[in-house]
């Protein structure tokens, strides 16, 4: 859903969601990706865990379809302009 949007900024609807998205997952950036209602993170932790095989199982876990004969690395679809993410 997109907070920013005409449809959200009505009664600081936006601002609301985003207050109660910090206080339940600790931090306050944009995305915060829930799958089955399970917390992933932002969209880098929704990488590794594409990586890891964690988001397969939560989408399986979820009843959501998706093409599992896929192999994509999905860093590879940011810009190549951005630095690579350094994992410790």
């Amino acid at each position: 859903m997109d907070l920013d949007s005409v449809a959200y900024q009505a009664g600081d609807r936006g601002g609301k969601i985003r207050a109660v998205l910090a206080a339940r997952t600790g931090t306050k950036t944009i995305p915060q990706i829930f799958i089955g209602g399970t917390h992933v993170g932002g969209a880098t932790d929704l990488f590794d865990a594409w990586r890891d095989g964690t988001a397969r199982e939560l989408l399986t876990r979820a009843g959501v379809s998706f093409d599992t004969d896929v192999d994509l690395d999905p860093y590879s679809l940011l810009p190549k302009w951005l630095q690579p993410r350094r994992t410790a």
